[in-house]
């Protein structure tokens, strides 16, 4: 019974043996692996005619080889042969930049006081002269009148010392004679007592009253001499030059506080249009002010007949660009129109931020066009052509 078992048990684990071996992936044999000649061969020829191609690129021609500097090449020479060379007419270069005005003018008045009336609006053209607002003018008009008045008193004062001066002269002569007369009529009265007092007709006292009064009109004369002589090269001269330095010096401050008067109006100093308005009504304004609620100026304004466009043109490409330089100028909002322009600027000095070298390119705008399509701020595409370029 035993027996039995143990060849059924032998039996059973042979079964299991040959179960799990027919499980198993077949092996295959080990062969050594051929090495790929046809992959590296393939790189290898690549690689030389890479190299080949290389240095026939690099390998100067014949006809470019450098001829060997001499004595007589200069390195202005040397600079010019290095600069790539373009034909009459076509692109130098091509650069984006930003459409300004010439002449931005921010307009203020030149004293400070209230807005009263505006009569401005942005986009607005305005002509030289154009009233653009009106200040409050109490002020100003009380010190005009006041200093006004001040300057009339000087001149009257003035007047007085030399307007009537003839005649003042011709009445202390009138007063010299007078004392002349009187001195004589004393001296004959005392003269007449003299004779008198030898009769014993008058008394001695009599004598010595006639004599005080000739001496008294005597001392009158000389008084009204000196007087005249006073009215005519005296100390006058001095008060004269005074009264009349007075007078200047309010002439000079009534011409001040005019000034400052009519400066309450301020006016356009030239044509253009109103790019930016600052205040309104009833604001204070003042050009000397920086303080919160109070305005320095009143708007900013330029002609948009004269725009140019400032581009930032790098190192590497400045050379390319020269004053005097025809140009092509198309904003980006109308890139179907197209201006002519000309360098007018290449600043002297470089952006080292940038690494570029700020230049200008003056536009020119028909009249007819002027504010319609170029504004500023706007931005443009220059093209910029070589010496002999006809755009």
């Amino acid at each position: 019974m035993n027996s039995s078992s143990n060849g059924n048990t032998t039996l059973s684990n042979a079964t299991l043996t040959q179960r799990v071996q027919s499980l198993r992936l077949p092996e295959k044999a080990s062969d050594p692996r051929p090495f790929p000649i046809l992959p590296w061969g393939t790189s290898f020829v690549l690689g030389l005619v890479c190299v080949g191609l290389s240095f026939a690129a690099f390998w100067p021609r014949p006809s470019e080889q450098a001829a060997p500097l001499s004595l007589n090449d200069t390195p202005i020479n040397l600079v010019e042969n290095a600069v790539p060379t373009v034909a009459p007419g076509g692109v130098m270069l091509e650069s984006k930049g930003y459409i300004i005005p010439v002449h931005q003018i921010q307009v203020g008045p030149k004293v400070g006081a209230m807005i009263m009336e505006l009569f401005i609006e942005e986009g607005q053209h305005v002509k030289e002269g154009d009233i653009l607002a009106k200040l409050e003018t109490i002020e100003y008009q009380s010190d005009f009148n006041r200093i006004a008045a001040q300057a009339r008193s000087a001149k009257h004062r003035y007047e007085e010392l030399t307007k009537y001066r003839e005649l003042e002269i011709r009445q202390a002569k009138a007063d010299l004679d007078d004392a002349k007369a009187q001195r004589d009529a004393a001296f004959k009265d005392y003269q007449r007592n003299v004779d008198l007092v030898a009769s014993r007709a008058i008394s001695p006292k009599d004598l010595e009253t006639a004599e005080s009064q000739f001496k008294s009109l005597e001392a009158k004369v000389a008084r009204s001499q000196i007087g005249l002589e006073m009215w005519i090269l005296g100390p006058r001269d001095e008060r004269i030059a005074a009264a009349l330095a007075e007078y200047d010096q309010y002439v000079a401050e009534t011409e001040k506080a005019k000034w400052r008067l009519d400066n309450t109006t301020v006016r356009a100093p030239v044509s253009g249009t109103i790019l930016t308005k600052k205040a309104e009504k009833g604001n204070m304004i003042n050009p000397s002010a920086f303080s919160n609620g109070v305005s320095a100026s009143l708007c900013d304004m330029a002609d948009l007949s004269d725009m140019e466009v400032d581009l930032a043109v790098a190192e590497r490409d400045i050379s390319k660009v020269f004053k005097g330089q025809k140009c092509k100028v198309i904003a980006e909002a109308f890139p179907k129109r197209e201006y002519s322009g000309e360098v007018s600027r290449i600043m002297p000095q470089g952006d080292r931020a940038k690494g570029a070298v700020p230049v200008r390119v003056k536009i020119a705008i028909p009249p007819a066009e002027e504010g319609q399509y170029l504004r500023p701020d706007m931005g443009a595409i220059v093209t910029f052509y070589a010496k002999d370029g006809k755009k």
